[in-house]
């Protein structure tokens, strides 16, 4: 089959199109693939990836760029290759399938063979090399195998799909639920957490090492749970600060230009898997924001400015929405674009800067990266300006110039890749982070940022009432899933407390709306991933854990309780209250696989606080940034102008009494109006 017969030359996701001059005859997903298996009995071959992935780019190189093992696959199988990150449906559910047929987890590129008929899978795995090694058979010879067991064992293929629809089947039936998960479960959860923490370098677990930003979130709001009380939860302050210190003085941190990688492959943080995704980086750049918000340490203030730089700078587009990822590789090697030789920096920031950013960062050290150097922070920077008799903020201030010396070293480098892909439910989660990071490192420009990608949004990927998943190339496609409307609803609630704008409240509405209509289990509680129009695929999931993103049911049931609290609605409430009655079964036996869900659940148990304040705009500020302050997760602060018209009416009735007043609401109750801001400050002293 020749590179012209390609199927996916029409395409818009740079990953498929990497693949449009392969000999392999890729499809995309959809009608024509699926229809050609029926019709000639061959089972498909599913290859799923994405653009940033090192192995799938690995597995591209050694086998769908060769002919010979193109022409079997092509003799053999209908081909069709997805961007996970364009369907994540699919993705979902055949990761799900390769741990019951393989069991064990998948990953990228996942490799599944599918019957005809009802595209159950048979068999799968996740990279093959091209010829035998690490254990693993070729390729070429997988592929000849699974044909000649789909023509001679037909029985047993369709019994082992009966077998995984059961499953499937056991997964989507759940309990009439009927209790609300009790508080015990944010306990549970934080002694899990701590069984799991690596208290020698930080994070959970062992290498390879991933941020898991919403666990370190659930600490870091437990502790500020128990903040005010006779016992403070400082051991879980403990493990949330540690583990973002030596995450940001690892090499999971990029130490020239901002930013987080996918994952370490030590324990140390030290050498990064280095694709860069807008998905970890949305939830960290809130963390940290927080962090130096709870603790004021430095180091977090730092590192959330940078990260909030390099989105500005790398990854948003002129139009105003997010792009979705940075490639780990650069000139076919992974990680070339970031590593340095400790000569030519040695050139670069001359002997005296040098020798200290050496001890820091490590350069006098044997290479740690391939034989060159990624930076990593080996000692303390107080430690190294001590031993030189320096202040730490004078070797600060020598570091940052250092680190914006090789920056602009760097940009002369050729760049990795970057998917220009712009993903609702990812923006969804940096406007989150840029909303928080202007509030709390006092940068208007990020709201700008945040505002801009909102807008894009709206006007491109909001159609009809409803949300599509994906732009690329002046085209919007795909049909949204629960993850794009949560998370940009709890992204918009954020935004709403920098900037009011009631246009933007009617799209939460909007957003909340459609959630509810289309995407909610009216039986059972808690909302399906794909809605209620969507294609019909094998299996339809309800996920509740958190994975690399947030629980989609998590930031639903958040966002709507908090929305159900500041309009009065009770569909809201209601909407999230059953999604936890739901899931209280999953959250029972793994809590702290739920923590989305379990922060959910603490503002179910523990209402928020949410403070509407009216007046002048500029009378309103000192109010705002004296209410917004202090770390408090369970707080949401509004303020509302004056002159704002077309409120709904529970807010219209909080007038401003003077030139400002504040209401303080907990639950369904609301305090008298504050009419100074030395009373604002004492009530919310009493309230923290």
């Amino acid at each position: 089959m020749t590179a012209a017969a390609n199927h996916l030359a029409t395409e818009t996701s740079p990953y498929l199109l990497q693949h449009a001059d392969n000999p392999v005859d890729w499809y995309p997903w959809g009608p024509e693939a699926l229809e050609r298996a029926r019709e000639e009995d061959k089972p498909i071959l599913l290859s799923v990836g994405y653009s940033a992935c090192h192995w799938c780019h690995v597995m591209a190189h050694e086998s769908f760029e060769d002919t010979a093992t193109a022409a079997l696959m092509n003799q053999l199988f209908v081909n069709i290759k997805v961007d996970r990150e364009e369907r994540p449906d699919l993705d979902q559910i055949y990761q799900l399938a390769h741990q019951l047929l393989i069991q064990r987890p998948g990953g990228w590129p996942l490799t599944m063979f599918l019957t005809p008929d009802d595209h159950t899978p048979f068999f799968g795995g996740t990279y093959f090399p091209d010829r035998p090694r690490h254990g693993m058979p070729a390729f070429s010879e997988i592929l000849q195998r699974v044909a000649t067991y789909y023509r001679e064992h037909r029985t047993e293929i369709r019994e082992q799909a009966g077998a995984v629809r059961d499953v499937f089947q056991r997964i989507s039936t759940v309990d009439d639920a009927t209790a609300l998960p009790s508080a015990t479960l944010l306990d549970k959860a934080r002694e899990q957490l701590e069984e799991n923490f690596d208290s020698a370098h930080g994070g959970f677990g062992r290498a390879p090492k991933f941020p898991h930003p919403t666990s370190i979130k659930r600490l870091l709001r437990g502790w500020r749970s128990t903040a005010m009380g006779d016992a403070p939860d400082l051991r879980a302050l403990f493990m949330a600060s540690f583990t973002l210190q030596r995450m940001a003085q690892g090499g999971l941190y990029d130490q020239v230009g901002g930013g987080f990688c996918r994952y370490s492959v030590d324990d140390h943080w030290m050498i990064p898997h280095f694709e860069k995704m807008l998905y970890d980086n949305g939830p960290l750049l809130a963390l940290y924001s927080q962090a130096w918000a709870a603790t004021n340490e430095p180091l977090f203030g730092r590192v959330a400015t940078e990260t909030a730089d390099w989105v500005l700078r790398e990854m948003q587009s002129d139009q105003g929405g997010y792009y979705a990822t940075l490639d780990a590789d650069s000139e076919g090697e992974e990680g070339l674009f970031y590593v340095w030789d400790a000569p030519a920096v040695q050139a670069l920031l001359g002997e005296e800067v040098f020798a200290p950013f050496a001890e820091v960062f490590g350069l006098d050290r044997p290479p740690n990266f391939e034989g060159r150097w990624h930076l990593h922070t080996f000692r303390p920077v107080a430690s190294v300006a001590d031993a030189r008799g320096m202040t730490a903020e004078d070797l600060e201030t020598q570091l940052a110039e250092a680190r914006r010396l090789l920056l602009d070293a760097r940009s002369e480098r050729v760049r990795p890749g970057r998917d220009e892909k712009i993903l609702t439910a990812w923006n969804g989660l940096m406007i989150r982070g840029m909303a928080i990071a202007a509030r709390h490192l006092q940068r208007p420009e990020l709201a700008d940022s945040a505002i801009a990608a909102t807008g894009f949004i709206r006007e491109h990927l909001w159609q009809d009432g409803r949300l599509l998943a994906c732009w690329k190339d002046g085209q919007a496609r795909f049909p949204a899933y629960l993850d794009d409307y949560a998370f940009l609803l709890d992204g918009v609630l954020e935004l709403l407390q920098v900037r009011w704008d009631g246009q933007l409240l009617d799209f939460a509405t909007a957003l909340a709306d459609a959630l509810l209509e289309h995407f909610m289990d009216r039986e059972h509680g808690g909302f399906f991933f794909t809605a209620d129009d969507h294609e019909s695929l094998i299996h339809r999931p309800r996920p509740f854990s958190d994975d690399a993103t947030p629980s989609g049911n998590g930031i639903a049931a958040l966002a709507l309780a908090r929305l159900g609290h500041l309009l009065a609605d009770t569909r809201y409430l209601d909407a999230a209250e059953s999604t936890l009655r739901a899931a209280a079964g999953p959250m029972a036996q793994m809590p702290y696989a739920h923590c989305s869900l379990l922060d959910a659940l603490e503002e179910q148990l523990y209402p928020p606080e949410i403070i509407i304040i009216r007046g002048e705009a500029d009378a309103m500020a000192d109010w705002q940034r004296t209410a917004l302050l202090m770390y408090a997760p369970r707080r949401l602060v509004f303020a509302i102008p004056a002159d704002a018209t077309t409120l709904p009416e529970g807010l219209a009735t909080k007038a401003p009494r003077s030139e400002t007043s504040a209401y303080l609401c907990r639950g369904t109750s609301c305090s008298a109006p504050i009419e100074s801001l030395a009373a604002l400050t004492s009530s919310l002293r009493e309230s923290a």
